[in-house]
């Protein structure tokens, strides 16, 4: 699918071709852009979070665009088990992975997915996204990696471990500037960033393999760290696309599983995200859980806030134009 945003309107087609340099030449004459970028997704977020990760980046780009025209195609690895509703949707709107060549891609957002097995290397789509942090590496300017994805990729490059964390990483955290770089250029400080993990990469294990870390928290630790190669690659450990109620919808994901058998612990609140009322009225609903265990009680799942400041999408927008701008300029 190809989707093609300027800064008043979304044009969008099915199953175009590649975008030709005459092609790209004349829809930034049509719309009197400064250029047009190609960017493909790589979207491997579970089927329960497909479309919104579709909508988020969307909306991002869009925003960060400016007087640019942005070409947005979407990949999945095939690797990655969907259900019959996502692979249709994977088959109506997603190209191959074997096709990203014939793309002609500036740059590349590569998501994280849904961690299975205790290893890395033990997941079934391990052997493609490694192919793909090597594509990514001589075929882009520029590449982003998210969550797991940037787990996976370091791992891949410099053997660099992610390690388990005693409880999940979910919740909006204060991240602080660590050192400068235009990826970060005319963001305010702290920024509130949404994480969402069950492993972390450290510091001092980046900073060993020749990584810079440009933003960190003091509660959820490496925020986004950079390291330039053939492409310049970027990566998240937290979520700055993800929109206000992001991580409500996955608490509640999660407390359904808890209720329906599938987890054995009860999910935690997300830090520093719902507002009091909210956190009380959620605290009188575990014990319920744990004392009435059964999946009809998700119909009682109680009403929720989210803390007033918090920026969904603010520090994202103004990197997301950073990252543009640096592949326009190169």
């Amino acid at each position: 699918m190809s989707l093609v945003f300027d800064k008043h309107r979304l044009v969008s087609a099915l199953a175009l071709p590649p975008t030709t340099l005459r092609q790209t030449r004349a829809i930034a004459r049509r719309y009197n852009a400064e250029t047009v970028l190609r960017i493909g997704l790589v979207n491997n977020m579970p089927d329960s979070a497909l479309q919104a990760t579709e909508r988020q980046f969307k909306v991002l780009l869009k925003a960060a665009a400016g007087k640019r025209i942005v070409d947005l195609r979407y990949f999945s690895l095939s690797s990655v088990k969907r259900s019959l509703p996502g692979q249709s949707r994977i088959e109506r709107y997603y190209s191959r992975i074997a096709d990203l060549s014939r793309f002609r891609l500036d740059g590349l957002i590569v998501t994280g997915a849904e961690p299975n097995a205790p290893f890395l290397w033990q997941e079934p789509y391990w052997g493609e996204l490694a192919d793909l942090v090597d594509w990514a590496n001589t075929n882009t300017r520029s590449t982003i990696w998210s969550c797991l994805a940037a787990h996976a990729a370091v791992l891949h490059l410099d053997g660099v471990e992610r390690r388990p964390l005693s409880k999940k990483c979910s919740g909006v955290f204060d991240c602080s500037k660590v050192a400068d770089d235009w990826m970060i250029q005319d963001l305010a400080f702290p920024l509130k960033v949404s994480h969402s993990r069950l492993n972390e990469l450290k510091r001092s294990d980046l900073a060993a393999r020749g990584y810079c870390v440009l933003t960190e928290s003091p509660e959820a630790g490496v925020d986004v760290f950079v390291k330039r190669l053939s492409s310049h690659f970027i990566f998240f450990q937290g979520h700055p696309e993800y929109d206000s109620m992001s991580l409500s919808r996955e608490y509640r994901r999660d407390v359904g599983r808890f209720l329906a058998g599938v987890r054995d612990s009860y999910p935690a609140i997300p830090s520093g995200y719902f507002d009091a009322e909210t956190e009380h009225r959620l605290a009188v609903f575990q014990r319920r859980a744990h004392n009435h265990r059964k999946p009809t009680l998700m119909a009682e799942f109680p009403r929720i806030a989210v803390h007033e400041n918090i920026m969904s999408g603010a520090p994202a927008k103004v990197m997301f134009t950073n990252w543009l701008r640096y592949l326009s300029e190169h």
